[in-house]
């Protein structure tokens, strides 16, 4: 006798029905293109695991280190985290790229390895959250986490299916990292506000792990050198010591690297000071933390709609785009510093992180132009470098401003128009005539100094070839 249909037992069908078809979209769309055989599917997993333990220990953070004190309290504990973590992260991004140059096997195991370590340091927070344990644990878990995603850029060239490009592997790693990012962090915040930070922290903890077994079972190919060689991302300039030469990556990848890490430098300065004018804007526990979800959700949305965006312009000139990016976001900055207002202050977190989206695009869209294919891992890994310290050194210049939104925003504006015009400076300065790739590493003419017949140069068709 078939049991008698309720409207809960039609509505858990439907909501299973619902969940069953939903998973095999993603899935779908996560092994399009020939994701799944190229082995890029499984970095997109690793990569939204990654993101969504970072976006939990951002609210055990949150929790714990920097807003649980009060107002000077948590000043002084947000500068003492910077300065235990962009110290020697300083110190360590000029080694970063060597040591990737010189990793050409073995990535797998390193990027396991930097998620296991996660894992160990997350739970080393669980039971250290009360006590200064919890410091030399924080810094364990950001330079593992900018190390992974140095290694993530470099690793990406490996596992690129012939029918896409860079940009879009670039883009399609983004969206799944924010969506990830997106629900398990809301989970995060749910399980820390009901049941306590250290169950929130023992599911961070779930999080890694899951994503270093993934890394475990990438593609063996990840693995084997692909004929690469070093390259320099931050000098027009080749490089060379007695034992390697490394190329330089061109002019418009110099060019475009220094403006994204402008807007990268933005975004840390913003992801510290928004946290910081928050509390002392609305003193109400409760109306302080939606406020901070309004901020959390526009920098996600920006950064979400900046990725989508960016990846389909494919008619677009990156080179003009960066740029054009960078410029926006100063430009909103300003009038932030002119006409601030807290719903002004979540504007700018939403258009400052469309411009950092679409920066990171259009850079990575240069690289794939500009860069021949041998030193693109090199390109990638060190570029990544060098935008996750620009990410530090902008939150460390937030701890040193007082919560005031004109002068956070003014100061803001300012190092970001003069970063941006050095930037402009430079470029002018090369002239013209200069301003295309060079010559010496075979670069094709860019469609901004007239080739009117671009072709293909990777592979995968003349469309590629910019964007």
């Amino acid at each position: 006798m078939p049991r008698k249909l309720t409207v809960t037992r039609v509505a858990a069908a439907r909501t299973r029905e619902l969940t069953r078809n939903a998973v095999r979209r993603v899935d779908d769309a996560s092994r399009a293109d020939g994701a799944g055989e190229s082995g890029l599917t499984g970095l997109l997993w690793v990569n939204a695991l990654h993101a969504a333990g970072d976006a939990m220990i951002a609210v055990s953070l949150a929790g714990t280190l920097f807003f649980a004190a009060a107002g000077d309290a948590q000043r002084t504990n947000v500068a003492l985290y910077l300065l235990v973590t962009v110290a020697p992260f300083a110190l360590l991004a000029p080694v970063i790229g060597p040591l990737l140059d010189r990793l050409q096997r073995g990535r797998r195991a390193a990027m396991a390895g930097a998620l296991i370590g996660r894992t160990v340091l997350a739970l080393v927070m669980l039971f250290h959250f009360d006590d200064l344990g919890l410091y030399p644990a924080a810094l364990g878990v950001l330079v593992l986490s900018k190390s992974f995603n140095v290694l993530k850029a470099a690793v990406v060239p490996r596992v690129l299916p012939d029918a896409m490009s860079l940009t879009s592997a670039n883009a399609r790693m983004s969206v799944f990292g924010l969506a990830a990012s997106g629900v398990l962090g809301g989970l995060g915040a749910g399980l820390a506000a009901t049941l306590g930070f250290s169950w929130e922290l023992g599911a961070t903890a779930a999080v890694f792990l899951a994503g270093g077994v993934l890394a475990f079972r990438l593609p063996a190919h990840v693995d084997l050198p692909q004929g690469e060689t070093p390259a320099t991302v931050l000098t027009t300039e080749d490089l060379s010591d007695e034992r390697t030469r490394r190329p330089s990556a061109g002019p418009h990848v110099v060019t475009a690297l220094r403006a994204t890490a402008a807007l990268r430098g933005l975004s840390g300065f913003l992801t510290i000071f928004a946290a910081f004018l928050t509390q002392a804007t609305f003193p109400d526990g409760w109306e302080a933390t939606g406020a901070l979800g309004v901020i959390a959700v526009a920098a996600g949305v920006g950064s979400f709609a900046g990725t989508a965006v960016g990846s389909r312009l494919h008619a677009a000139r990156p080179d003009t785009l960066v740029l054009v990016s960078a410029g926006s976001a100063a430009v909103i900055t300003v009038i932030a510093a002119l006409l601030y207002s807290f719903p002004v202050a979540a504007l700018v977190v939403a258009v400052s992180s469309v411009s950092n989206a679409l920066g990171k695009v259009a850079l990575d869209a240069i690289i794939q132009r500009e860069v021949p294919e041998a030193l693109r891992a090199s390109a990638f890994g060190r570029s990544e470098t060098w935008l996750q310290l620009a990410w530090v050194a902008g939150g460390a210049v937030a701890v040193a401003l007082p919560a005031n939104g004109r002068l956070g925003f003014a100061v803001a504006a300012a190092l970001l128009a003069l970063a941006v015009g050095l930037v402009l400076w430079g470029q002018h300065r090369r002239g013209r005539t200069a301003s295309g790739p060079s010559g010496r590493l075979g670069r094709p003419t860019p469609p901004d100094a007239g080739d009117t017949d671009p072709g293909p140069t990777d592979g995968r068709g003349g469309e590629d070839r910019y964007w």
